[in-house]
């Protein structure tokens, strides 16, 4: 699909009025100094929320080349379902995926572009040294018995599937957007798992990260349930679901 768009950013948003104005700050800054990422845009996919993240979103100032968009599910339907309304809505020949806290800078974007793949994903298990703060023990414990569990099952490679900084071609994630099932959490499983079945070419890009205290995930209730997601997932791929 032609677009104007050189690059979409996906953020999916859930109550963010306190950290939007900053992050959209950080990414128009960033990009405003990337010609080649030129035009741009931000598309703030709000999921459900009760406080002003809409209308910090829709009063953004944006720079020129810059434009931040607004898609509204009505209601709290989980980040699975933000990210893949955000990857349908998107127009441009690439598309990155982040976080609204910007656990990963917005300066690693370059890292993920420099790997050439049609889908780049950063990772905190490739070069753990580059974790400036880093998480709780068990919830980091937790973490990599998850993804540990994931190559089990065949699932995926990576050592890290749940860092919310992704890029892929704009193509790619368009069609995925059509593919994807999961609401929660454990999107990035499926979203990663069904693109390696099709043959696509995925990076593992070391990035920078820091552990956010204002998490929403709850390791031990969102755990349990993205390992039930982990085998329906499974079980779709058995199945040519």
């Amino acid at each position: 699909m032609p677009s104007e768009f050189r690059l979409s950013v996906v953020i999916p948003a859930f109550n963010e009025e306190g950290r939007l104005p900053a992050t959209l700050d950080c990414i128009a800054g960033h990009l405003s100094a990337q010609a080649h990422l030129l035009p741009a845009e931000v598309i703030v996919v709000d999921d459900g929320s009760t406080d002003g993240t809409v209308r910090v979103a829709e009063s953004f100032a944006a720079p020129a080349g810059l434009l931040v968009r607004v898609v509204r599910l009505g209601r709290n339907r989980g980040k699975g379902a933000a990210v893949r309304a955000g990857l349908a809505a998107s127009t441009g020949a690439w598309v990155l995926v982040s976080d609204a806290d910007l656990a990963t800078p917005i300066e690693e974007l370059g890292a993920l572009v420099a790997s050439g793949a049609a889908l780049a994903v950063g990772s905190r298990g490739v070069k753990r040294e580059l974790i400036v703060r880093r998480q709780p023990l068990p919830r980091d414990t937790l973490g990599r018995l998850f993804n540990l569990g994931l190559r089990v099952l065949g699932l995926t490679s990576l050592r890290d599937t749940q860092c919310g900084f992704k890029l892929l071609e704009g193509q790619l994630a368009r069609r995925l957007a059509g593919e994807l099932r999961l609401d929660g959490f454990a999107f990035d499983v499926e979203l990663l798992a069904r693109a390696q079945r099709s043959g696509v070419t995925i990076a593992e890009v070391p990035v920078r990260w820091y552990h956010m205290e204002s998490s929403r995930v709850r390791p031990l209730r969102h755990g349990m349930q993205m390992l039930r997601d982990a085998l329906r997932i499974r079980w779709w791929l058995w199945t040519g679901r």
